[in-house]
């Protein structure tokens, strides 16, 4: 099983990929099972609405009927547990590998760890429905909903969410099964938690917890608030009781949720047994006056009243023949009601509490009431107790609702739920001798949201209305870039025009993630999780980010949309691994970054490439190409049309937008190109240029970034070094493929008195062809050969790919295999004199790169990149 949870090759979704090898059920079809369908359809019925290829609902059903593959039915029922877990997927498919039994299945999901459980149950259910096993679906279907209770989103949190995605204002969950989302990337993040953000104020936060604290400060401003005193005995709670004067209300001074909260006590009896349940909770007990009227929230979001509701408490209703526990038992079933608070309503628990309640009223949870008689099951009527809610919004009095919003102002809450209680929610308050009983920092809102009966309210988007006001930015330029060569130089090089002008770049690569130029992290960083740690940093002004095939088939892309897209090339490499063994496939998951650029973005092409034009067809953004040649077709005829364009004429870098040119600068000025010479390097500067163009860089910083950019160990490690080391010239590289090699080839000059001595090891994961067509490549200018195995050799044996590499050999080539990448360097240094050329096709660049000091050293010399241009280097 694989978890694709960005943009992918199967969907714009997170998706749930799992090879299957079906065995013997390949000779086996649904048909040749007697009662299957039955069986499976009396555990699902929800799979008679599958439409499937037939394209109505019941095509599902009539395909089993006819005869289709478990891998096939796995995807239905594996959607079709997902639903009945309470999470809305439709998308799936099967398909078989080219492998005889063996198929990838693909499922679209909401929570990773529930779709795989529910895949796990799909081929439990399915394969005891093929052979007429015993099977207790309900207890499968009850054990999916638990789970998925403990991962799905709370209502609270997914109305935000949701309002959020509406917006286009991009999300990730922090955390795999609690609350706590970012919302935005970079710079532009906010956080929530539930119905607090990070805007809401800590200390805001404190006051309400304190409850005797948020009296005071509401009292203050002359908000009436009741009576009451905290309290840390049973005798003291009795003594304030009769000082305030019954009946009065119990409940922790720093509860929450409704938890302890014990009401309209007129006893002493009562209120020792209301401080029993009160002291279990947090802090001291609060004794406060009660006060007569229905129970009312009023949500407020900054600064205004977006919702309101009337709560009414846990409660059951007699027919003369059921206990009240009885009649609770049957409540619960009602669909809506789920433990904890991820569904519309909570079950009820008949705990002390309720107890208490039924104490009250003369009952036990044994008692049998009359026909039609209401029994209370909770004093408070909060929804977290079972209680109900009905949304009164259109019937708050104004002056309630401005006292509710000065409630929220006053002790600067920027989401609050201020609970009041009165006997008439239309009339003022101080009318009817009503109050503000509670300031909740965190307020629930299932309540607005499927109240029991009246208008459900979209609150959701007031609050990310607050949190972005009047369309304000949540996102940042996110520039993504692959291909299969050039993708790390051309990444570093846009990071460095976007640093030019002064903007804090996150970077990722396959030497490491960057912030501000810093390395934060290590290794190879070019997958979805380095892209993820970029999107969260919050001092990130723009994401450059280098995007490998490895990521995309792993798990797909670590963001939702990019606004530039750039793919530098497509050639042979990494065939044969994840399921790709073509070119056009490898294009074709290079083809998933193109996919995912924003509607207002833009797709950056090589036009010199043939496999661009057919992926211009495939973004909904805007096109723009780079070419080294004017004159290039595809480009000339994007460039009639009105498109954009990055290309070479008369000796200088162009762009074209609509019939417009403005000429950026020349190429003798661009000395990491060698005035243009360097095919490769030249290829990579119109890439780059295209993206921050597109992106909108001024092209002041576009030219100061080419000028000023150098392929030495501190701006691009390992990517075409050109260094001078003890008399050597040493070229430290990291090309492991034909058209790396190749390119390198062209770059370098051959013949002459110096000797160029090559230092190489290859991934033992390629195909035995490619590897040898890569060594191919270098037999036209190298003399001398230094071949080692790489420290990961990828399950090949020892020295099996030096050996490899060695057949491909001219007889009598000088060459000598090492036992690493380290005693590769090392062995081409003992091999060669002073004014000899060291090729180092490197393994791990900062490995190589302290080899190389070490040697300096040891010669009491320094590492000296060279700074004139690489053709005068060479010569």
């Amino acid at each position: 099983m694989q978890a694709l949870r960005g943009p992918n090759l199967y969907a714009y979704k997170p998706v749930l990929k799992v090879e299957l090898d079906i065995g013997p059920f390949e000779e086996r079809p649904s048909d040749t099972f007697p009662g299957f369908v039955e069986r499976l359809t009396s555990w699902l019925p929800g799979l008679h609405k599958h439409e499937c290829s037939v394209g109505r609902p019941g095509g599902f059903v009539e395909r089993l009927r006819r005869g289709t593959w478990l891998a096939h039915i796995c995807e239905h029922v594996t959607i079709a547990l997902q639903n009945e877990m309470g999470f809305d997927v439709g998308f799936g498919r099967a398909r078989g590998t080219g492998q005889r039994g063996v198929y990838n299945i693909v499922v679209a999901y909401e929570e990773e760890e529930p779709a795989r459980e529910a895949f796990k149950t799909a081929l439990e259910m399915t394969l005891a429905a093929m052979l007429d096993e015993p099977y207790d679906a309900p207890a499968a279907l009850e054990r999916l909903r638990e789970m998925a209770d403990d991962y799905r989103l709370g209502p609270s949190t997914r109305a935000i969410v949701d309002a959020a995605r509406r917006r286009g204002i991009p999300v990730r969950r922090l955390t795999p099964t609690g609350s706590l989302v970012q919302l935005g990337y970079g710079i532009h993040q906010k956080r929530i938690l539930a119905s607090q953000t990070s805007d809401t104020s800590a200390l805001a936060v404190e006051i309400c917890q304190e409850k005797p604290l948020t009296n005071m400060v509401l009292r203050n401003v002359g908000i009436s608030v009741p009576e009451g005193r905290t309290v840390r005995s049973a005798d003291e709670a009795w003594e304030v009781a009769e000082e305030l004067g019954l009946p009065v209300i119990l409940k922790p001074e720093a509860g929450n949720q409704g938890k302890g909260v014990m009401v309209n006590l007129r006893s002493e009896a009562e209120v020792r047994q209301a401080y029993e349940v009160a002291s279990q909770f947090r802090g001291d007990v609060l004794v406060e006056r009660h006060i007569e009227g229905e129970d009312y929230r009023i949500l407020v979001v900054n600064g205004k009243m977006v919702a309101a509701a009337r709560r009414d408490p846990a409660q059951v209703v007699g027919d003369g023949k059921r206990t009240v526990a009885q009649l609770v038992e049957v409540a619960n079933q009602d669909p809506r009601r789920r433990p904890g608070h991820s569904s519309a309503l909570t079950r009820i628990r008949l705990d002390d509490a309720a107890r208490v309640v039924l104490g009250q009223q003369g009952l036990t949870v044994d008692s049998i009431p009359a026909q039609g008689q209401t029994v209370k099951l909770r004093q408070n009527c909060n929804l977290s107790t079972g209680g109900t809610a009905t949304d009164v919004t259109d019937e708050v009095h104004p002056s309630n609702a401005r006292m509710a919003e000065l409630a929220a102002q006053v002790l600067n809450l920027d989401v609050a739920g201020i609970d009041l209680l009165c006997k008439d929610i239309r009339r003022p308050l101080m009318e009817q001798g009503g109050a503000i009983v509670e300031v909740n920092a965190a307020p629930g809102l299932r309540m607005h949201l499927q109240p029991a009966s009246g208008l459900p309210r979209d609150v959701g988007g007031p609050i990310v209305e607050s949190l972005y006001p009047d369309g304000s930015p949540s996102r940042i330029p996110l520039i993504a870039i692959t291909g299969t060569n050039g993708k790390t130089t051309v990444t570093r090089l846009v990071a460095h025009m976007f640093e030019t002008s002064h903007q804090c770049v996150g970077m990722t690569s396959t030497d490491g993630t960057y912030i501000r130029r810093e390395r934060i992290l290590e290794g190879d960083c070019s997958g979805p999780r380095s892209a993820q740690a970029v999107l969260l940093h919050p001092r990130v002004e723009v994401a450059v980010l280098e995007v490998a095939r490895g990521g995309i088939l792993r798990a797909g892309l670590g963001f939702d949309w990019c606004s530039v897209g750039v793919v530098t090339n497509v050639s042979p490499d990494h065939l044969g691994q994840g399921g790709i063994n073509t070119l056009e496939e490898l294009a074709r998951v290079k083809q998933v970054v193109i996919e995912s650029v924003a509607k207002d973005g833009h797709a950056v092409l090589n036009a010199d490439d043939p496999l661009m034009a057919e992926m211009a067809a495939a973004t909904k953004g805007k096109v723009v190409y780079f070419s080294r040649h004017a004159d290039n077709p595809i480009l000339q005829a994007h460039l009639a049309g009105g498109g954009m364009g990055v290309f070479v004429e008369n000796g200088a870098i162009v762009t074209a937008r609509e019939g417009r040119r403005l000429l950026l600068t020349h190429l003798d000025r661009i000395t990491f190109t060698a005035g243009g010479a360097i095919r490769f390097q030249l290829e990579n500067a119109l890439a780059a240029t295209a993206a921050a163009w597109a992106q909108g860089l001024n092209p002041a910083f576009i030219v100061r970034a080419l000028t000023t950019f150098r392929m030495d160990p501190t701006m691009a490690p390992g990517r075409f070094n050109v260094l001078s080391v003890a008399g050597r010239q040493v070229i430290l590289d990291y090309g492991h493929n034909v058209a790396a090699i190749k390119a390198l080839g062209e770059a370098v000059p051959r013949g002459g008195e110096r000797r160029n001595i090559m230092v190489i090891g290859l991934p033992g994961d390629r195909r035995d062809e490619d590897l040898l067509a890569t060594v191919q490549e270098t037999l036209p200018f190298v003399d001398e050969y230094v071949l080692h195995d790489l420290r990961d050799r990828r399950e090949r044996a020892e020295n099996e790919v030096p050996l490899l590499m060695r057949s491909c050999l001219k007889p009598g080539t000088p060459h000598e295999i090492a036992a690493d990448h380290r005693q590769g360097i090392l062995r081409a240094f003992a091999r060669s004199k002073p004014g000899d050329r060291i090729i180092v096709i490197a393994d791990l660049v900062d490995e190589a790169l302290g080899v190389i000091r070490e040697l300096a050293a040891a010669d009491e010399t320094e590492v000296e990149a060279c700074e004139t241009p690489v053709t005068q280097a060479f010569e």
